[in-house]
């Protein structure tokens, strides 16, 4: 299968899973999950769908059990709205990314500004002093 077609399927896959999940599910904690993105297998048998909850809020355990737990309900419903004979099997994965960027920024600020601005400041300095 062409990635083209994975790419297709995971856009309608994506939307339709956020309607889903704000019209039809029940469960009122999965109304504060954002969908971040989804990546669909080239052979379109497994859609892995990351996720946050909105604003932070949430138990993130309970939230990822019972994405868990509605994934399988939702398999029949998603394949008849994309129009194929078998439905990507849903796996909900925590988006993870904004945890690390923020953990990676933290590192960063608290790295040693002296060792940096002298790095910088020699080199500067030593090369003009060549070229005069």
């Amino acid at each position: 299968m062409s990635s083209r077609r994975a790419e297709r399927v995971a856009s309608v896959v994506h939307q339709e899973l956020a309607r889903m999940l704000l019209e039809d599910v029940k469960d009122e904690q999965l109304r504060l999950v954002s969908l971040v993105a989804v990546a669909v297998s080239p052979d379109l048998s497994v859609a892995k769908v990351k996720w946050l909850p909105l604003g932070g809020l949430g138990n993130r355990a309970s939230m990822q059990a019972s994405l868990d737990r509605v994934a399988k309900q939702l398999r029949g419903p998603l394949g008849r709205a994309l129009k194929i004979r078998h439905a990507p099997e849903i796996r909900f994965e925590l988006d993870r990314n904004v945890e690390y960027a923020a953990h990676m920024e933290h590192v960063l600020s608290n790295l040693p500004k002296a060792a940096e601005d002298e790095g910088v400041g020699e080199g500067e300095g030593a090369s003009a002093e060549d070229e005069a």
